[in-house]
């Protein structure tokens, strides 16, 4: 339930598209080493046509609502996981609903788009549970399917209940958010403990968290660090928080790192030959996941 009713439809989601919000990204962390095929890395995105009032607009309402408690009310609200069941193919069906024209690097839906990433990720020899995470860390966007505005569900994460890091994307519009002024969240730690551990800090809600929890019965955890943070550019790219975090996040963060530049980097314009992937794909699946999933 959407509890910024006095919002219409058009102010809650400012971009034209779900992945307008990763052109922001290339701009702030543009190397992708040998990832990018058939581009050149200046080539990804049309910048002079990005809408970037649309970016800072999303992101103003991103931090002025993403507040500890309305992170505990998503968490009740979706992960007792009532939503949909059904089989990984026909999520990845249902997932293509969210298909948009205005992305300038692909036309290519959202299962292909998954599809490049876990290619690229195969193609480097990496362990197949990897292949299986590129497959698989888009699938939270589904969310958007279920009614959430786009800064539920997209957006650089950051932990919430604890004061906020000058080095997350647009960090003045913090301002905006009653735990900016909540004295139980303005402290370094706020709520948690030096070097706690991230695995007992909370997260904004978004794609990123959702999957995490309906894959975390399932993959390794390197493979769930991949999914849960990938996102969590304030700490991978700006090491912002390395005060939450203890010696195993240290270690298992070697891993979301190597796997960001798959996600930001694979898109290109060739489509990746289903009918050739398929077998390969549906044994993977086999291997790792039931034979339906939660929603």
């Amino acid at each position: 339930m959407n509890t910024n009713t006095n919002l219409t439809n058009a102010e809650l989601n400012p971009l034209h598209s779900l992945d307008e919000w990763e052109d922001d990204l290339l701009v702030r962390y543009p190397d992708a080493d040998s990832i990018a095929q058939g581009k050149t890395v200046e080539e990804y995105r049309d910048y002079e046509n990005t809408q970037k009032d649309n970016v800072r607009e999303f992101y103003r309402l991103n931090h002025t609502h993403q507040t500890y408690d309305f992170v505990m009310q998503k968490r009740e609200e979706f992960l007792q996981f009532n939503k949909k069941q059904m089989p990984i193919w026909d999520a990845f069906q249902f997932l293509n609903q969210l298909v948009d024209d205005s992305d300038p690097d692909t036309d290519l839906d959202q299962f292909q788009h998954l599809l490049q990433t876990s290619e690229a990720i195969r193609r480097d020899g990496h362990p197949d549970w990897m292949v299986l995470a590129g497959l698989l860390h888009d699938m939270g966007k589904v969310l958007c399917l279920f009614g959430e505005p786009q800064w539920a569900v997209v957006g650089d994460t950051f932990p919430v209940g604890c004061a906020y890091s000058d080095k997350i994307v647009y960090p003045g519009f913090f301002k905006n958010n009653p735990d900016y002024s909540d004295e139980r969240f303005t402290s370094k730690y706020g709520v948690y403990s030096p070097n706690c551990g991230l695995r007992n800090v909370h997260m904004s809600w978004g794609h990123d968290e959702y999957i995490y929890h309906i894959a975390k019965d399932y993959l390794p955890e390197p493979a769930l660090y991949m999914l849960r943070y990938h996102s969590f550019y304030a700490q991978h790219r700006e090491n912002a928080y390395t005060h939450l975090m203890d010696d195993h996040d240290h270690e298992m963060f070697k891993w979301v790192k190597l796997f960001n530049p798959y996600d930001l980097y694979s898109k290109n314009p060739t489509p990746p030959d289903w009918n050739e992937l398929k077998p390969y794909y549906e044994n993977l699946v086999e291997k790792y996941l039931p034979s339906t999933l939660k929603f």
